[in-house]
């Protein structure tokens, strides 16, 4: 997913593509798998109750 936004970010690929590659669920047409390094999750903050369940 990294890859294919990058090439996006970069203008290779029209923003509609990210699309097409979600569809076709096939890494072959993705783009270049990016490097593990200096990718990790550190959070998510929700707005208050945004799923309703209190």
């Amino acid at each position: 997913m990294v890859g294919s936004l990058k090439m996006v970010g970069e203008g290779t690929w029209p923003e509609q593509r990210v699309a097409e590659v979600l569809a076709a669920r096939d890494r072959a047409v993705a783009g270049p798998t990016a490097p593990a390094e200096g990718l990790y999750f550190v959070s998510v903050s929700y707005e208050r109750d945004v799923f309703g369940d209190g």
